[in-house]
């Protein structure tokens, strides 16, 4: 097994955590909204003139308020992602400071030594269960051609199970390196106000609450399912989870998808009818969706007449608009107390800006 190091390692990690969700567009991660991308400078008063122009001699202002306006929603992506970038870079530098340590406390010779000892030494060699099992769901999920046989792909599930494992072995590391050294982080949050409107699961009033911008197609946002559910068991009662529409223009039947979630909420079914979405992404057709209605017991008719008059639609367009303006550009995008958060990420990271927010409460 070829050797990982470390700091290949910790850039996997970082890099994961945002490649991990359904994007519209990519964006470099600078901003403009509270320093320039260039050299750190205040951002100016609103009210501060950027530009004059003239119309029949007489003089015309744009305000740095009206630009920033303008700009809306690319802004807010920008300063979004450039606020995920330090944080994320912040961790993995004192991640890199504390895996030195520890090899250093073992008598090893270097952190990459660590790094092989507890990562690449402990991965073992992917079953022929596990490997029959992903190509069979991959197979079943028309993700590979009909044709196409196990032995064929076979290297590539290997490969794909142990790079996954390797990574759930750097993140339990990582994870009991930062509990021991009791890793307390100073970074200020830039909070983002996201309105809590939509379906809600937990108690009114609870000191976190979370808002989550999804879309039912999207396989990375099934996959954070679990992690969200995690973090509900784990703070029960201490949680609100709020769940927003945010349908790729690439999935085509997520527009459907959430409206039929919003008719299935008319009849107070609309959990259960999240669970049977993210549980069949395969099948999102509106006969799926009027099938998975009878399947959980809704009023059928009900429900067929509530889908097929599209009623939802402004619904589902107004949430589309809030997360634009909040600078959403792909699923799954969180909102923890207005600290943002992207993509499939483990329930560990949750839980970091979680126990942080509950700290400040005390």
């Amino acid at each position: 097994m070829s050797k990982l190091p470390l700091r290949l390692v910790l850039t996997a990690l970082v890099a994961v955590s945002f490649t991990a969700g359904c994007n519209k567009q990519s964006s470099p991660a600078a901003s403009a909204t509270n320093t320039s991308a260039a050299g750190g400078q205040c951002e100016p008063p609103a009210d501060t003139v950027v530009a004059t122009y003239k119309v029949d001699g007489a003089e015309q202002k744009v305000t740095y308020g009206e630009l920033t306006g303008r700009l809306g929603a690319p802004l807010a992506d920008l300063e979004k992602r450039k606020q995920e970038m330090i944080k994320r870079g912040l961790e993995g530098y004192v991640l890199e400071k504390l895996v030195q340590a520890e090899a250093k406390k073992r008598g090893l010779p270097n952190e990459d030594a660590l790094i092989k000892a507890e990562i690449e030494d402990k991965v073992p060699q992917p079953s022929d269960e596990e490997i029959n099992k992903v190509f069979e769901q991959a197979k079943g999920g028309g993700q590979l051609p009909p044709d196409v046989t196990l032995e064929q792909v076979k290297p590539e599930i290997i490969k794909m199970l142990t790079e996954q494992n390797k990574r759930e072995k750097a993140q339990a590391l990582f994870t009991d390196l930062k509990s021991k050294a009791d890793l307390q982080t100073m970074l200020p949050e830039k909070r983002i106000e996201v309105a809590a409107i939509g379906p809600a699961k937990g108690p009114e009033g609870a000191p976190i609450t979370i808002v989550e911008f999804s879309d039912f197609q999207c396989p990375f946002c099934s996959k954070a399912n679990a992690s969200v559910n995690e973090v509900l068991k784990s703070y029960e009662g201490k949680v609100r989870l709020v769940f927003r529409h945010f349908p790729l223009s690439f999935h085509a039947e997520a527009p459907k998808a959430a409206e039929a979630s919003l008719c299935a909420q008319d009849q107070n079914k609309f959990w259960e009818y999240h669970d049977k979405l993210f549980a069949n992404q395969q099948a999102l057709k509106v006969d799926d969706l009027k099938k998975h209605a009878v399947d959980l017991g809704l009023d059928a008719a009900r429900f067929n007449e509530c889908l097929d008059s599209g009623k939802k639609a402004e619904l589902v367009k107004k949430d589309m608009a809030d997360g634009e303006k909040v600078g959403v550009t792909g699923t799954p995008a969180f909102f923890i107390n207005g600290v943002a958060l992207s993509g499939a990420v483990p329930a560990e990271e949750f839980k970091s800006i979680i126990d942080a927010e509950l700290k400040k409460k005390k």
